[in-house]
Parts: C-alpha cells; sequence; structure tokens
C-alpha cells in the first residue's frame, strides 16, 4: 500500500471541507450552536484511506497482524457471552444500590473486586483489561453508567448501549501501542476520579456526566497512531478536510456522532436534545487537541485569579469538563511509576514507529519521533515541563487542594526526577529497553494516598 493516500471520499467531501473547518473553529468556541447540527457529517472507522503501519515488516508488527483476527474473534465472543448471560438483560434488576449486575459469572471474582475499586487513584486498568479479556472499556462503561443511574436517567436501550460501547471500542487500533481502546479505558477512569473531586460532584448534573464519561470513552477512536503533522505532510484526506486544523480530533468527533447514530442510542430522545449533547461531546473532544494547550490554560488560570468560576451556570461546568479531561488525557505522569512508565515507553513507541515511517519515505523525521536522538527519558521530561505540570498545577488549585490532587502532584514530582536520573544514568538506546529494569523502586512504593476514594 503507498504512503501517499489515494483519495476515496470524493469530490463533493472536498467542497465542503472549508465549512467543516468552520463548523470546528466554531464549536471549539463555544459558538457553534445546536440549530447546525442537522448539516454535521459524521464518520466511522474506513471512512479515509488507512495508515499501513505493516509496511515497516518487523517482527513485533507481523506478530501483531497475524493475531489480530484470533484477538478480535475472542474478543467477541466474550462480549456476546456477556450481553447473553447480563441479568439486566433478561430483565432482573437488582436491588442492591450499586450492584455490579452489569457482570456476569464469568466476569466476577477479580474483575468484579477491581470494579469496586475503580475510583482510586492507583487502579491497574493493563491488568483489568487482561481480566476482562480486552473488554475493558465496554465493561467500565457499563459499570459507571450503573453507578450513576445513566441508563435509568436517560432510558437508554441496553442492546443500544452495548452495541454503541463495542463499536467504540472495537473502532479503536489495538495495533497502536498508545492510542487504542486500554488508552480510552484508563482516560475515562481518570475522568470518574475528577468527576468524583468535592469541589465538582455536587454540582454536575446527570447531562455532565453522561458528556463527561463519552467523551474520555471516545475521544481518541479511530487514532490512526501518527500525529497531525504527518497527516498534513502527507496530504491525507483528513488535513484536507479539515484544513489542517484540528485534523484527528474532528475525526474523532465525527466518528462518534457517526456511531451514535448507528447504534440508535439516542434515538429515543427530542431531537434538540439529541443534537446539542452530540455538539457538546465534540467541544470536549475538539479540547483534546494539544495545539490549543495555553488557549485553555490561560483562560483556566484567569478564572482561578479572578475567583469568577460558577459551577451553578452550565457554561462553566462545560469548561470545567473540558478541563478535567484535558487533565484525564495526559495524567499518565500522574500516576504510579510501575503505570506511568508503561504509558511513557507506549507513547514514544509510537513516535518512534512514526519516525520510522518517515525515514522510509524520505520525509522529514518529526520532533519526538527519532529513536536515535529522542530518548524515553527526555520526552517524558520535556512532556511533564511544559505540558503536565502547568496544567496540573492549575487543577491542583481549583480542587483547593484535594487530597487526590496532592498524591497526583506527589507522583508527578516524583517520576519527573526518576526519568532526570534515568536521563543521565543511560544512553538513548539502552533507556528505552532497560530504564525499568535497572532503576529500583522507590521506597514506600507508589506513595501515599494511592487508594483514595
Amino acid at each position: 500500500m503507498s504512503l501517499l493516500m489515494v483519495e476515496r471520499c470524493g469530490a463533493v467531501a472536498f467542497k465542503r471541507s472549508e465549512q467543516n473547518a468552520i463548523q470546528v473553529r466554531m464549536l471549539a468556541d463555544g459558538r457553534l450552536n445546536t440549530g447546525h447540527a442537522g448539516v454535521l457529517l459524521v464518520e466511522r472507522r474506513g471512512s479515509y484511506p488507512l495508515i499501513d503501519l505493516r509496511i515497516l515488516k518487523t517482527s513485533a508488527q507481523q506478530g501483531e497482524v497475524e493475531s489480530g483476527t484470533r484477538r478480535k474473534i475472542k474478543r467477541l465472543l466474550s462480549f456476546q457471552r456477556y450481553c447473553h448471560a447480563s441479568r439486566l438483560l433478561r430483565g432482573l434488576v437488582p436491588h442492591t444500590p450499586g450492584s455490579l449486575h452489569l457482570l456476569d459469572d464469568d466476569y466476577l471474582g477479580q474483575a468484579a473486586h477491581m470494579l469496586s475499586k475503580v475510583g482510586t487513584w492507583n487502579f491497574d486498568i493493563f491488568l483489568f483489561d487482561r481480566l476482562t479479556n480486552g473488554n475493558s472499556l465496554v465493561t467500565l462503561m457499563c459499570h459507571l453508567f450503573n453507578v450513576y443511574g445513566l441508563i435509568h436517567h436517560f432510558q437508554l436501550d441496553m442492546v443500544k448501549l452495548h452495541r454503541f460501547l463495542g463499536m467504540v471500542q472495537e473502532d479503536y487500533h489495538s495495533q497502536n501501542p498508545y492510542h487504542n481502546a486500554v488508552h480510552a479505558a484508563d482516560v475515562t477512569q481518570a475522568m470518574y476520579c475528577y468527576l468524583k473531586e468535592p469541589k465538582l460532584a455536587e454540582q454536575l448534573s446527570p447531562l455532565d456526566v453522561f458528556l463527561g464519561l463519552m467523551a474520555a470513552a471516545a475521544h481518541d477512536v479511530d487514532h490512526p497512531g501518527v500525529n497531525q503533522p504527518f497527516l498534513i505532510k502527507t496530504r491525507h484526506h483528513l488535513a484536507s478536510l479539515y484544513q489542517n486544523t484540528s485534523v484527528l480530533e474532528s475525526h474523532h468527533w465525527r466518528s462518534t456522532v457517526g456511531m451514535l447514530r448507528e447504534s440508535g442510542l439516542l434515538s429515543h430522545l427530542p431531537a434538540d436534545m439529541s443534537q446539542d449533547m452530540e455538539q457538546q461531546l465534540g467541544s470536549l473532544i475538539l479540547a483534546t487537541d494539544i495545539s490549543r494547550q495555553n488557549e485553555f490554560l490561560l483562560t483556566f488560570r484567569e478564572h482561578l485569579d479572578n475567583q469568577d468560576l460558577d459551577l451553578q451556570l452550565a457554561s462553566h461546568r462545560h469548561f470545567i469538563l473540558q478541563i478535567a479531561l484535558k487533565c484525564a488525557d495526559v495524567c499518565n505522569p500522574c500516576r504510579v511509576w510501575e503505570l506511568s512508565r508503561q504509558w511513557s515507553e507506549r507513547v514514544c513507541e509510537e513516535f518512534y514507529r512514526q519516525g520510522d515511517l518517515e525515514r522510509k519515505f524520505d520525509l522529514e523525521i518529526s520532533p519526538l519521533c527519532n529513536q536515535q536522538a529522542d530518548s524515553v527519558p527526555s520526552i517524558q521530561i520535556g512532556f511533564i515541563s511544559y505540558i503536565v505540570e502547568p496544567l496540573f498545577e492549575e487543577w491542583h488549585r481549583f480542587t483547593e487542594p484535594s487530597l487526590l490532587s496532592q498524591t497526583m502532584m506527589g507522583h508527578l514530582h516524583k517520576n519527573k526526577a526518576r526519568w532526570s536520573r534515568l536521563r543521565y544514568a543511560h544512553t538513548p538506546s539502552d533507556t528505552q529497553t532497560h530504564s525499568h529494569a535497572e532503576e529500583p523502586e522507590p521506597e514506600g512504593g507508589g506513595g501515599e494516598g494511592e487508594d483514595i476514594p
């Protein structure tokens, strides 16, 4: 498959690209009203030319490709058991509040025990994904919807809900080291922790919670494993469609809308309500565009300096949901070291794969994507210093600060110091392979306050 993408969407999509880009900018600024939802374009996986990482022909990737179908069938069979055996689908609603009635007998035990602690910050999403047979996102979302009573509140059809969540999970690319369904589940679990913050929890409406969890679950759906500059310089269809503005985020949002409509999850709601929910989901997902980091950070800081945030106002709650989603999306350095390190190595592996593609096709190698020049510790120290620390320092102020915020900042500072030691202790090639094996675990493990409710 040629790297230069084959045009598949035709002239009509390109004629509307300018209008789409204007919509994206207006929505991101909160200026697009629900009346425009009727002209919203929707997308699904496969609606654009694929970026085929298999051309690298590495043994590891070949193994992923060959086992992909087998894993998908295994997850499907597990998901079918999950739906078939659910007591809720058989009309047996449990009387115990908070009961894990969305889990059948196959999932009780360790997975159910983990779900009982899903609000703790040291939640191991990798272990949970293994225990749920690759269904971590679906299982987690069903549980959280039950915890918040969202199924009853919005009168959601259980079959449609499972269909939608299954589509979302499957439309993440499992071959991506980082941007996959496990990352989506991790962001969703972090979002749940933030929604439980005392400063925020009592002010949130069911709609706020619904939108926050849905945006977290779908915020990177159908991510191709390469960044926006790569799409732009290879003249990818999506870059043209969205005029090089929030390209991936726009696609994640439009794909989510497409799945909502295909599943019919919100079809029973009034049209204006479902359209407004689609627009608000877009506003949340578009906020994860890292290029808009300073814009959101300055606005957040200004609100905190002026002490003018009023969470009684829907617009202010929506802004805080945007900030919470941004925090959840980049919270890996705030996790305990063992989890944080795994995510760091995964995201760098994805960067390096892009760099290998760019080198193979004589393209300029993107920043952070050159494995010979960019070590994992160096990348992480820069990421923490310029993205994570400034954002979480303001979140720390917003929570006044909460126990969770104190815990996260503690992990963040320890992890940054550890990456700094590793940067000077190893060469770039050694760091990626051996850093976790040669650095002893600090005394006291992950620090205090890991099991906060």
